[in-house]
C-alpha cells in the first residue's frame, strides 16, 4: 500500500527532492506544491524548450507562465505575457505587480499604457502583433512570450493574430502556450515544434477539483451517470424516469401535496421550475454559490428580475453594507447623471440580495464588481452568458445549464462537447471545494444518452482560422519580401493542417488509381478503344436524361424549349450513329466490358473530385496571398521595381490600418472621401465601419445623420461595391457591408448628447455602446497616427469628443 501524505508533507518532500535552484526559489513563492504537469512544463522551460500546456479550466496552467517570468527575473531578460481580452490582462497585471512590484511590470492593452518599458509586460495579443510588424525596440532582450488561452487561435475573427505572432517572433524567443484541453494538442504541438524549434507538449486531463454531473429532473436532483468510481454509464433510473415521462399523457394539475414541480408524478412532461425554486434546491443541498449559464443577455436580466420578484434574499444583513461599499468604490467616478440611465440603483439592489447578471452588454465596471463580490462569496448566484467561460477567474461550486442549445443568429444549434466542457469547467473552486457540480435542467426533448455523451467527451479540436489580409500582405512584403513572405505563410498552422489532410487524401488517391488500372485492363477490347466507346455511351445517356427533364418543362406554346428538345434529338441521333460505327460495337463481350467501364468512370469521377480537393488545399494560404498581391498591384498599393514587389506610399499607409475593412478604409482615405466632414461626422463614419449588428439589434433604425454624412457614406459604399467586385474577380473573401445603424447616435454622442438619450435611441445596452465606442476610437486613433493633413487633427478631435462621461471612465478603468 502506497504511503499517504498530506499536501503539506508532499510539499515539504517535493522541496527536499528539488535540486535546481531556479525551481527551488520559485517554489518558495508558492503556497502549494506543483502538480506533475506543472513540474514537467517548468523543467522543459529550464531545459531551453518552448512548451504547450493543455489542461482543464482551473488546473493551474498559468503557474507555468509565471515560472517563465521567474526565470527571466533571474536572468534579467524580458517576458511578454499575452491574453486575448483586456479583463484577463488587467487581472494578470495586478497579480504580477503584487509579486514583483510596480517598477518591473507594465500593461499594454491598446487603450491602456502603463510602464511600457517594464521588464514584464502584460498585453493583448494584437498589441504584440503590431510591435512585431513595427520592429519595436521593446523586442530586444525578450526571452519568453506567454500566450495565455492560445486556443483563441481558432477564433474566426481574431485567431489569425495568434499565428502571426508565433510565426514572426524572433527565433530565440521561447513561446509558452497555455491552452484549454483540446483533442488535437499533439498536432498543434507538432506545428509549434516545426516553426519555433524544440517544443514540449504536456497534456493533462485531470481536473483539480472532481466534477459531479447531475440532472434536475422536475424538483429532484439525480446523478447523470451510474454511481461508482469512473463509471460513465448513464444512470439507469434516469433513463427509465425519462422514458416514463415521455409516454405519459398530457399534464394535469394535482390536488393536495404537489409532485415534482406541482404535477402528478404519473402524468405529463417534466415541468420547468422557476429560477427561485431551483436556487432553493441548490441552497438546501449546500450547492451555492452557483453560475447559471443562459444563452442570451435578455434571459440573464429576466432571470435576475424573476428572483427579485420572488422576494428571495441570499445575503445576511451585515453583507449589505459591504456590498454597497465595494460597488460605490468601483463606480464612484461614474457621472451622477449617467447612473439612472445605466440602471445602477436596480443593479445595486439585486447585488444586495446576492443575485447578479454577467454579460457583454453590461458596463465593464459593473461586471468587475460582480466578479469581485462573487469571489468574496457575497453574491451567491450569477446568471451569465457563455462569455463568462472565457478565462475570467470566477469559479463556482455549481454550474447550472438551463438548456443545451442556443440561438447562433440564424438557428437554434446544440452546444458542442467543447463548449460544454468550457462552461462546466467553472464548477469547483480549487482549495475551497472538494468537488464541483454541473447541473442540467431537464426537458422532455433531452435524450439521456445524448446528454451523457456530451458530458463525457472532451472533443475540442483546435482548427486554424488563419488567412492573409490586405494589411498583413503589405506588412509581410515590407518585412520579408515576396519570396520569404510566401515561405512564412506556407508554415502557418492553417497550411500545416491542410497538408496533413492532403496526406490522407493522397493515400486514398493511390489506392483508387490502382483500382482504375485494373478496371482499364478488364474492359480492354481487341477491336478498339473501349474507353472511347464507353464515353460515347455515357454521353448519350446523360443527354437523354437532360432531354427528358427539359421535355417535362415544355409548355404548349414555348417554341424555344421545343426547339431545344429537337436539338437534343439531333445530337443524340448523331452520337448513336457514331456509336454503331465504332469497332467495339460488334464485340461479343461488349456488355461485360461496359460493366467494367461504368465502374471505371464512376471511380474516375470520385478521383477527380479528390484531386481538386488536394489542389485546393496545397499551398492554399500562399495562393490566397498571391491573389491579394495581384489585387494590390492593380490598385497601386504595390509596384514592380527590378522584378521586386515594393510598397507604394498608399501601401505604407495600408500597413498601419488594422481591422476587417482595412482596404476599404485605405481606399476612402486615398480618394479623400472624408476630408471635408467635421469631427462628429467623422466619428459617425468610423462607427459605420466598425459596427457589426447582433441578431438582437433589430430595434436599431438606420436613420442617417444630416449634413455631409450622406454624401461621404454614399462614396464609401460605392468604393465598397467596387472592392467587392474586384475581390470576386481575384477569388478573395468578401467583407461584410458597412452598417450605419448607430452612426446617428455616435454623431450625437460626439456632439454632446446625454447618455440616456443615446441609449434609448439605439436600444443598446451600456456595455455594447461602450464597446462600439472603443472600437470607433480605435479606428480614429489609426487615422490620427497617419498624420494626414486636416483628417488626422479631425480624428484627434473626434476621439476627444467621444471619450467623455461613461466612455472615458470605462476606457481608462
Amino acid at each position: 500500500m502506497s504511503e499517504e501524505l498530506s499536501p503539506a508533507e508532499r510539499f515539504a518532500r517535493a522541496k527536499q527532492n528539488r535540486v535546481n535552484p531556479a525551481l527551488e526559489s520559485f517554489l518558495n513563492l508558492l503556497s502549494f506544491p506543483l502538480d506533475d504537469f506543472q513540474e514537467k512544463a517548468c523543467r522543459a522551460l529550464m531545459a531551453g524548450h518552448g512548451v504547450l500546456v493543455a489542461a482543464p479550466t482551473g488546473a493551474g496552467k498559468t503557474v507555468v507562465g509565471e515560472f517563465a517570468i521567474h526565470l527571466a527575473n533571474l536572468s534579467g531578460t524580458k517576458v511578454f505575457y499575452t491574453t486575448p481580452i483586456k479583463a484577463l490582462s488587467n487581472q494578470k497585471f495586478s497579480e504580477l505587480v503584487a509579486r514583483y512590484g510596480s517598477e518591473k511590470v507594465g500593461l499594454l492593452t491598446g487603450d491602456t499604457n502603463i510602464n511600457s518599458d517594464a521588464q514584464f509586460l502584460v498585453m493583448t495579443t494584437e498589441v504584440l502583433r503590431n510591435m512585431i510588424y513595427a520592429n519595436s525596440s521593446a523586442l530586444i532582450n525578450l526571452s519568453f512570450v506567454v500566450m495565455d488561452e492560445v486556443h483563441y487561435l481558432a477564433d474566426r475573427f481574431r485567431g489569425a493574430v495568434w499565428e502571426e505572432v508565433i510565426l514572426h517572433l524572433p527565433k530565440d524567443v521561447k513561446v509558452v502556450s497555455l491552452s484549454a484541453t483540446v483533442s488535437n494538442a499533439e498536432e498543434f504541438g507538432a506545428w509549434l515544434d516545426e516553426v519555433r524549434g524544440d517544443t514540449t507538449v504536456i497534456v493533462s486531463e485531470m481536473r483539480p477539483v472532481p466534477l459531479n454531473q447531475h440532472v434536475l429532473f422536475g424538483d429532484e436532483l439525480m446523478p447523470l451517470f451510474q454511481e461508482g468510481k469512473n463509471d460513465i454509464r448513464v444512470n439507469v433510473d434516469l433513463v427509465q424516469r425519462h422514458a416514463n415521462k415521455m409516454r405519459a399523457p398530457v399534464a394535469r394539475p394535482t390536488r393536495g401535496r404537489r409532485g415534482p414541480g406541482g404535477l402528478d408524478r404519473n402524468y405529463g412532461r417534466i415541468p420547468r421550475l422557476s429560477k427561485a425554486e431551483i436556487i432553493d434546491i441548490l441552497e438546501d443541498a449546500d450547492l451555492l454559490p452557483a453560475i447559471f449559464f443562459i444563452f442570451s443577455r435578455a434571459g440573464c436580466e429576466s432571470a435576475v428580475q424573476s428572483v427579485l420578484a420572488s422576494g428571495m434574499r441570499l445575503t445576511k444583513p451585515e453583507d449589505k453594507q459591504l456590498i454597497r461599499r465595494i460597488a460605490e468604490e468601483k463606480c464612484g467616478n461614474i457621472p451622477d447623471e449617467d447612473l439612472a440611465a445605466l440602471g445602477y440603483f436596480e443593479w445595486l439592489s439585486a447585488l444586495e440580495r446576492g443575485v447578479a447578471a454577467h454579460h457583454a452588454g453590461m458596463l465593464p465596471a459593473f461586471k468587475e464588481v460582480v466578479e469581485e463580490l462573487f469571489l468574496r462569496k457575497l453574491v451567491k448566484v450569477v446568471f451569465a452568458t457563455e462569455t463568462l467561460a472565457l478565462g475570467i477567474n470566477m469559479p463556482a461550486r455549481t454550474v447550472v445549464l438551463e438548456r443545451l442549445d442556443k440561438f447562433n443568429g440564424e438557428a437554434r444549434v446544440q452546444i458542442t462537447p467543447g463548449e460544454y466542457t468550457q462552461l462546466t469547467g467553472r464548477a469547483g473552486r480549487r482549495g475551497i471545494d472538494l468537488e464541483g457540480h454541473a447541473i442540467i435542467q431537464w426537458a422532455g426533448n433531452l435524450d439521456p444518452s445524448y446528454v451523457a455523451s456530451l458530458a463525457s467527451k472532451r472533443t475540442y479540436p483546435l482548427i486554424s482560422s488563419f488567412r492573409p489580409t490586405f494589411n498583413m500582405a503589405v506588412n509581410l512584403m515590407d518585412a520579408f519580401g515576396a519570396k520569404r513572405s510566401r515561405e512564412v505563410l506556407e508554415t502557418s498552422f492553417a497550411q500545416f493542417q491542410a497538408d496533413r489532410s492532403v496526406v490522407g487524401l493522397a493515400k486514398g488517391i493511390r489506392e483508387k488509381q490502382e483500382s482504375l488500372k485494373g478496371y482499364l485492363a478488364s474492359m480492354t477490347c481487341h477491336l478498339g478503344s473501349f474507353e472511347d466507346y464507353a464515353r460515347i455511351r455515357r454521353t448519350i445517356t446523360d443527354l437523354e436524361k437532360e432531354q427528358a427533364q427539359l421535355g417535362r418543362q415544355v409548355k404548349r406554346n414555348d417554341l424555344r424549349q421545343k426547339r431545344g428538345v429537337r436539338d437534343f434529338d439531333l445530337k443524340i441521333a448523331n452520337l448513336k450513329r457514331e456509336l454503331r460505327a465504332h469497332p467495339c460495337h460488334s464485340c461479343s463481350d461488349r456488355e461485360a466490358h461496359a460493366r467494367w467501364a461504368e465502374r471505371y468512370f464512376r471511380l474516375a469521377k470520385e478521383t477527380d473530385a479528390i484531386l481538386k480537393q488536394i489542389d485546393s488545399r496545397t499551398n492554399q494560404v500562399a495562393k490566397t496571398f498571391d491573389r491579394i498581391t495581384q489585387m494590390l498591384l492593380e490598385l497601386g498599393y504595390f509596384e514592380l521595381s527590378d522584378d521586386e514587389i515594393e510598397s507604394t506610399i498608399d501601401g505604407k499607409r495600408l500597413a498601419q490600418i488594422y481591422g476587417e475593412r482595412d482596404l476599404l478604409v485605405s481606399e476612402c482615405l486615398r480618394q479623400n472621401c472624408w476630408q471635408v466632414v467635421d469631427s462628429p461626422t467623422l466619428a459617425a463614419l468610423a462607427a459605420a465601419l466598425v459596427y457589426e449588428p447582433r441578431f438582437e439589434d433589430d430595434s436599431l433604425h438606420p436613420k442617417l445623420p444630416k449634413g455631409d454624412f450622406g454624401q461621404a457614406f454614399d462614396q464609401t459604399m460605392a468604393i465598397w461595391d467596387n472592392l467587392q467586385e474586384l475581390s470576386q474577380t481575384y477569388r478573395l473573401p468578401l467583407t461584410s457591408e458597412p452598417d450605419a445603424s448607430m452612426a446617428l447616435q455616435m454623431q450625437r454622442w460626439a456632439s454632446g448628447a446625454r447618455l440616456d438619450s443615446v441609449l434609448k435611441a439605439t436600444g443598446m445596452l451600456a456595455g455594447d455602446f461602450i464597446r462600439w465606442s472603443k472600437q470607433t476610437i480605435d479606428l480614429l486613433e489609426q487615422l490620427a497616427k497617419l498624420k494626414e493633413p486636416k483628417l488626422s487633427s479631425n480624428a484627434e478631435l473626434a476621439i476627444e469628443k467621444i471619450k467623455r462621461g461613461i466612455v472615458a471612465y470605462s476606457y481608462y478603468a
